[in-house]
């Protein structure tokens, strides 16, 4: 009787950023028996939905690593939680007065939106390229970000840039803003050199989000096993009955897990599945 909830990233993708074909073909054949299983990522469900085209879950999906629960078959949210406009005006104010431009994805009526205005350094382009070449629906350039903040509620804020501008803007929003908002500084897995700052919603964490999924799907009673590898899975693994880091996690991830196991470039997601879960 287990709820198992993955990473993607680092944790159930492989070095690609891909789902591995024996992943692919392995969990597939474990949740046609059963097995109780969902992902929780910072990538939004336009992306997850491509990597895990496919797999039978039954469970919805944590995104934006935790400011939505969606469906994966459809996309649709089950569960937002954005900022208020002038939590999100004051956030973007902020980020301005440090020099730097921010990605902007925003919930609004005609639906999902992600805006730039223009691409400041590599990483950036980066950012912009890899959503140019997967079709994201939400992509929308734009000539003045401040005019697209009242279209809807501010999802997730997300600058890409050299450590330690990023840093500096971290501690100031972490000074500003304190329990507001929840604040990540990440090295991009696949490019080292250009890390991530991205802000949510105080609620918008994945240990919230499992919460709240187990309770509206009859779950509150199931053990719940998670992976992870990076500090946005610090919470869940904190919240969970057993958390599992990967080989390849920061040390502060390990330093939460109740056991460590293998790289995410060799299916270790998968293997531990298969020895920890038995069908009833």
């Amino acid at each position: 009787m287990t709820l198992y909830v993955s990473d993607l990233d680092g944790t159930l993708l492989d070095r690609r950023g891909q789902l591995s074909e024996a992943t692919r073909t392995g969990l597939g054949a474990l949740l046609a028996q059963g097995l109780v299983f969902t992902v929780a990522s910072a990538r939004h469900v336009v992306s997850i939905r491509q990597l895990l085209a496919g797999l039978p879950l039954s469970l919805p999906v944590i995104s934006s690593n935790g400011a939505f629960i969606s469906d994966l078959a459809t996309g649709r949210h089950e569960l937002v939680h954005g900022m208020d406009g002038a939590l999100g005006d004051a956030l973007f104010a902020l980020v301005r007065r440090h020099g730097q431009l921010p990605f902007l994805s925003i919930h609004t009526p005609e639906g999902d939106r992600l805006y730039w205005q223009e691409v400041e350094n590599e990483g950036q382009q980066h950012f912009v390229d890899e959503r140019v070449l997967n079709g994201d629906p939400r992509l929308r350039a734009c000539d003045d970000l401040a005019c697209e903040l009242g279209g809807g509620p501010l999802m997730t804020l997300v600058v890409v840039g050299s450590h330690a501008p990023l840093q500096a803007l971290f501690d100031d929003i972490q000074a500003q803003f304190g329990d507001a908002v929840q604040c990540h500084l990440n090295e991009d897995l696949y490019r080292p050199a250009w890390p991530w700052l991205t802000v949510h919603d105080r609620r918008a964490t994945k240990d919230q989000a499992i919460h709240i999924l187990a309770q509206r799907y009859g779950l509150s009673d199931r053990e719940v096993v998670v992976f992870g590898d990076q500090v946005n899975d610090i919470t869940m693994l904190r919240a969970a009955h057993r958390g599992v880091a990967m080989a390849n996690a920061i040390d502060e991830v390990k330093a939460e897990a109740h056991t460590v196991i293998g790289h995410h470039d060799e299916d270790a997601v998968l293997h531990f599945l298969r020895q920890d879960w038995r069908p009833r």
